[in-house]
Order: C-alpha cells, then sequence, then structure tokens
C-alpha cells in the first residue's frame, strides 16, 4: 500500500473517530442538562412558590407605574388639546393676515396721487386713505399676534414631544417587568414538569381543596360569619372587609382587579371601593394612603404591607390574620399577617 492511500485510510479513521468523540460529547452534555436531579414534591413546592413570588414583586413593580403612566397620559391628552386650540388661534389670525394682504393688494397699483386724481369722489377718497393708514397698522399688529400665536404652538408641540418620550420610557419599563412576571411563572411551570403525573396531580388537588376551604369562609348573604371575626367592624371599614372576604376563593391574576379575580394590591383596590375609598393600583403606592397606624394598634379594614421593598398588602381581619391574594397559582385566602415580612400598615379612609 503506497504512503498517500495510508495517510488517507488514517484521515478517514481519524475523522470517524473524532465524529463520533463529538456526537458522544453532545449527547453527554444534552443528556445532563436534561438530567438535572428531579426535586421532591416538598423541594418543588419551595421552588414554585419562591418563582412564583418573584413573579409577583414584578407584577408590584409593574402596577406601581401604573400611576405615572395614568397622569403622563393625561398630560399628553392636555397638551394636544391645547396644541389644537392653539392651531385654531394660529389659523385665525393667518386668515386675518391673507385677507389684510388681498385687500391691500388691490390699491397697491396706483400712487396715492394717481388714486385721488381719478376718484370720482375726491372727499371719500382722502376719507379711506386714512383708514388705509389705519388699515397697514392692523396688518403689523396681526403679524406680531401670529409670530406670538405660532411661538406658543412650538412650545407646546415641543413639550409634547418630551411628555411622549417620557411616556414612552415608563410603558417600556411596564413590559419589561411584565416579561419578567412571565419568564418566572414559566420557570415555574418547568418545575412542575419535573415531577411526576401523580405529584402534579396531588399539587393540584391540594390547591382546588385550599380554593374550596377558602370560598366556605366567605360570609354568607345576612352577614352571620362577619360576625365572628375577632374584632367587629362597622362603618366603611366593616364594608371593606365584607368585600374583600366576599372574595375568598377568587384566583389571583396580575393586574385584576376583580370581580372574580385579583392580584395583592387589586384585592385592597376593590374591597375599599366599595366602602367609597379610592385606592391607586399598586401595594407601594397603597402604603402612602391613609394614616399609619402601628402594628399594635391594627383594627379590621387596615391595610397590612410586606417585604422591604413593599411588594404585598393585605387586610387584616383581626387577632392576627389577614385577608389578601397571596400569589400566582394560589387563591385570595386568610392568613396570619406573621407568616411574611411584616413592613408596616395604613389605616385608609
Amino acid at each position: 500500500m503506497s504512503t498517500g492511500r495510508i495517510n488517507r485510510t488514517k484521515g478517514i479513521a481519524l475523522a470517524a473517530i473524532t465524529s463520533t468523540a463529538v456526537v458522544a460529547g453532545v449527547i453527554f452534555i444534552q443528556g445532563a442538562a436534561d438530567a438535572d436531579p428531579k426535586p421532591t414534591l416538598e423541594e418543588a413546592k419551595k421552588q414554585v412558590a419562591a418563582l412564583q413570588h418573584k413573579a409577583e414583586v414584578a407584577g408590584e413593580s409593574a402596577n406601581d407605574l401604573r400611576g405615572q403612566i395614568s397622569a403622563s397620559s393625561a398630560r399628553v391628552k392636555a397638551l394636544q388639546t391645547a396644541i389644537a386650540k392653539q392651531q385654531g388661534q394660529v389659523d385665525a389670525v393667518k386668515r386675518q393676515i391673507g385677507s389684510l394682504a388681498v385687500a391691500g393688494y388691490q390699491t397697491s397699483g396706483m400712487t396715492t396721487t394717481a388714486q385721488l386724481l381719478l376718484s370720482t369722489n375726491p372727499d371719500q377718497f382722502l376719507s379711506q386713505a386714512s383708514t388705509a393708514q389705519a388699515f397697514a397698522g392692523q396688518q403689523n399688529s396681526a403679524l406680531r399676534r401670529y409670530q406670538q400665536a405660532q411661538g406658543k404652538l412650538g412650545d407646546l408641540q415641543a413639550s409634547e414631544q418630551t411628555e411622549l418620550a417620557a411616556l414612552k420610557a415608563v410603558q417600556t419599563q411596564q413590559d419589561t417587568l411584565k416579561k419578567q412576571i412571565q419568564t418566572n411563572l414559566d420557570a415555574a411551570e418547568k418545575v412542575l414538569d419535573k415531577l411526576s403525573d401523580e405529584e402534579r396531580e396531588r399539587i393540584q388537588e391540594e390547591n382546588e381543596r385550599e380554593a374550596e376551604e377558602a370560598r366556605d369562609e366567605r360570609p354568607s348573604r345576612d352577614g352571620d360569619r362577619m360576625d365572628d371575626l375577632p374584632v367587629p367592624a362597622s362603618g366603611r371599614a366593616g364594608t371593606a372587609v365584607s368585600a374583600a372576604m366576599g372574595q375568598l376563593g377568587d384566583s389571583y391574576v396580575w393586574g385584576a382587579e376583580g370581580p372574580n379575580s385579583f392580584d395583592c394590591s387589586g384585592l385592597m383596590l376593590y374591597a375599599w371601593g366599595k366602602a367609597g375609598v379610592s385606592l391607586p393600583h399598586s401595594s407601594k403606592a397603597q402604603a402612602s394612603e391613609g394614616r399609619r397606624v402601628s402594628k399594635s394598634q391594627l383594627m379590621p379594614g387596615d391595610l397590612v404591607f410586606f417585604y422591604s421593598p413593599i411588594s404585598h398588602v393585605g387586610m387584616y381581619i383581626g387577632n392576627g390574620r389577614m385577608v389578601h391574594a397571596p400569589r400566582p397559582g394560589k387563591p385570595v385566602k386568610t392568613d396570619p399577617i406573621d407568616q411574611m415580612p411584616y413592613n408596616t400598615a395604613v389605616r385608609p379612609g
């Protein structure tokens, strides 16, 4: 066998070995990626809870931008209204200038002396000539008004563009937070996908049972269950508590404020809204509404806030408990206020 043929044979063999090794390496890496250690059921629950909490934190941050977006949108709308009005003024002055220009052109072809000699009524012409001087003054005045009106219009249009840019920036920030919500929820689903069908069914059954137990706590139509509260609630606070308790068992949905699904701040907005008190749709913003109260002075209806920075809110119902929309995947329910890192509380209204 020639040296060249031997080398070619060795080259083919080496390529085959290398190819096989690469494929094997890829399979090994892929297998290692796919073979992430399967969590126990309890570990999976903790991982899912942590990811769902991250989704809630992003959701409340996105909610906190609602006020900025609403205020900025209102300013844009006001500026657009002012621009339309100012444009009308500019157009009116332009029409006046146009009329003055046409009238001036009609007598501009002759000298004043020629017009006087040819006039059939010299006295009337002299009177008109005097009026023409005033007419010229009107032209100058109209031009000044136009410049002023056009300048104001330009200022308004510049302000509109600045406000629109600011609005777009906040909307982009909110969109980023919305993506974070979905990313964390998707990650939670991937954790559940690692469990067996039986384990996933157990979690589903637990969630359904939890929702059913929460619905069983709802006040009856005659309000008997409201009388069972550790501390009686009356007035607007009583109305708010009754409204919040009436949603027990409803699902958590980010951005929802009723009537059948809520996020944490949406539930507070809904409940206190039934009592005639308007709240913003953001736990952080709600913490600035009403009078600050200490933990030891809590009364039913008070809003209790958790984590630092604030990312969750519930409504105190007495005996150290609250009604709240906990997080994605969990129903509106009652829980001890000490199960989360307590931050502060306020009394709306």
